[in-house]
């Protein structure tokens, strides 16, 4: 380990950091501020007296001397070069003094660059972003036309891609920073309560009104992703933005930068397919990311009334223990510590290990009260081999493996009538344009499960002043349009467990799968 002109300690092989670990590593930070900021306004080299000015007053050191040491050491480590400052030269003995001029080294810029992205990343709080959702729509409907024309252009191909990977991007990693400052705010870190208390109710807001957005336009998100996948024209949309991209390349290198581009590009599509189309066996992230958030307002909730029951001088159980812990050890001797643990925990000594149909028979025979002691109780007999290996294991014929066939086929059945049920449920609540919800009519149970769960995704979309709401299903398989009407009558649907009733509105509700599996049937044609 060396040390540096200032006298500081320099950490061997930390180069343009270096400065971070020294005693005067907050002046060195400042210095560094100050030289950032004269490139800004395109200064090259600075002086001791330029750089002593333009500190704040919070860190300026008494005297220039001091500034001139720490930018000595800061040449050392490789973040200043110093060079003679001949221009302030006007008699002989001028040039016997040790005068500098310093400007920005390569790698103290590239340092200082590190250290702001270090920072900006370690105060991101994140956010969930609703503009970003509406924005992607864009770009996927832009894909769409594109992907209609016969000879796409390559420029607006890529600018498409770009714009929407970048949106998604954006909006990915904004959702995990928010995530994880939501879940330090639950778990109570780095927070203040009184300023928790404060912006409590905003924050349940916020993630509810987030919920809402996610739910209507995560649909329709999924919608139009799985248009473009069904449509083949996703693969050749990528390979239009990798060609583009790798046109800047070397003529012998186009291939390979090509294949490179086309790989990333289809890294950057199955991550937003991923992230809001739910496949079998694997949940989407927009529904994991709305499950999460859901899940978070409770536990706010939660924190809420703990904080509360702590003002309220209401003892919790971390109180509890410690009191216990107290009386142990201000028990006279270890009879009285016996006495206090079952007294709290109430764990006594158990009477038998096993029973089986003999010890019950026996039992049976000769009852012994509850009451009886330990020590006046029969023995229990107790299997040689439970004492040798710590497992007992009952003698007799291991059992048959059951045929589960029948079971499997009964819940295949089961499963395969469910679908047909709710294929039937959701042809039956589909309707030919707009009509009003008086004229829907009878509707069975599932029917009518379906059409509440519409409906009410619906109206949570909906907002003072709104006459027209269009919102999809969780599922994404239903799409339903409302619209409020002013006339002031009403609508009952009747079913087998009573009548629902309300204000009458105008309502089409459009049966999304069967309409994909229709336009799909077409292309086969």
């Amino acid at each position: 380990m060396t040390t540096s002109p200032q006298g500081d300690p320099e950490p061997y092989g930390y180069g343009p950091f270096a400065h971070l670990s020294t005693p005067n590593s907050v002046l060195y930070r400042q210095v560094m501020t100050v030289f950032l900021a004269a490139k800004e306004r395109f200064a090259v080299h600075l002086r001791p007296e330029d750089v002593h000015g333009a500190l704040s007053l919070d860190h300026r050191p008494p005297d220039v001397e001091t500034v001139v040491k720490a930018l000595d050491s800061l040449v050392a480590w490789g973040n200043l070069r110093a060079d003679p400052d001949t221009a302030r030269v006007t008699a002989l003995e001028d040039f016997y003094r040790k005068r500098f001029i310093y400007q920005l080294t390569r790698a103290g810029e590239a340092a200082e660059e590190a250290l702001g992205t270090y920072e900006v990343a370690l105060g991101r709080h994140g956010a969930l972003q609703a503009v970003a959702l509406h924005d992607i729509i864009t770009q996927l409907r832009e894909l769409l036309v594109l992907a209609a024309e016969e000879d796409p252009d390559p420029a607006k191909v890529y600018l498409a891609l770009d714009a929407l990977t970048s949106r998604f991007d954006a909006l990915a990693e904004n959702a995990r920073a928010f995530m994880g400052s939501l879940q330090r705010t639950i778990d109570l870190h780095d927070i203040d309560i009184d300023d928790f208390l404060v912006y409590k109710d905003r924050l349940i807001q916020y993630l509810e009104r987030f919920i809402q957005d996610l739910i209507t336009l995560g649909g329709r998100i999924a919608l139009l992703i799985s248009e473009l996948e069904l449509s083949g024209q996703v693969e050749p949309l990528l390979r239009v933005a990798a060609a583009r991209e790798a046109a800047d390349a070397a003529p012998e290198e186009v291939a390979s930068a090509e294949a490179l581009a086309f790989e990333r590009w289809t890294g950057r599509w199955s991550g937003l397919a991923a992230w809001f189309v739910s496949t079998d066996g694997r949940q989407s992230q927009a529904r994991a990311l709305r499950g999460r958030a859901l899940g978070a307002i409770p536990q706010l909730l939660s924190v809420v009334r703990l904080l509360n029951e702590r003002r309220a001088g209401r003892s919790d159980r971390s109180a509890d223990f410690r009191t216990l812990a107290r009386w142990f050890a201000e028990a006279p001797d270890d009879d009285a510590r016996h006495r206090l643990w079952r007294t709290a925990f109430g764990l006594h000594p158990s009477r038998h290990l096993a029973i089986d149909a003999d010890t019950l028979g026996a039992r049976e025979a000769r009852p012994v009260q509850a009451s009886t002691p330990w020590a006046e109780a029969e023995p229990l007999r107790i299997s040689p081999q439970l004492r040798r290996t710590g497992s007992y294991e009952r003698r007799g014929r291991i059992r048959r493996v059951q045929d589960r066939s029948a079971e499997r086929r009964q819940l295949a059945e089961f499963a395969e009538q469910q679908a047909k049920e709710t294929a039937a449920a959701r042809a039956r609540l589909a309707t030919d344009g707009e009509i009003r919800l008086s004229r829907i009519g009878e509707l069975d149970p599932l029917a009518f499960g379906f059409f509440l769960q519409l409906l009410g995704d619906a109206l949570a979309t909906w907002r003072p002043g709104m006459s027209r709401t269009v919102a999809t299903s969780n599922d994404g398989s239903m799409e339903i349009h409302l619209t409020a009407l002013g006339d002031g009558a009403r609508a009952e649907i009747r079913t087998p467990d009573g009548v629902f009733s309300g204000p009458d509105h105008l309502v089409e509700i459009v049966d999304l799968v069967r309409g994909v599996g229709e336009d799909q049937g077409r292309e086969y044609e």
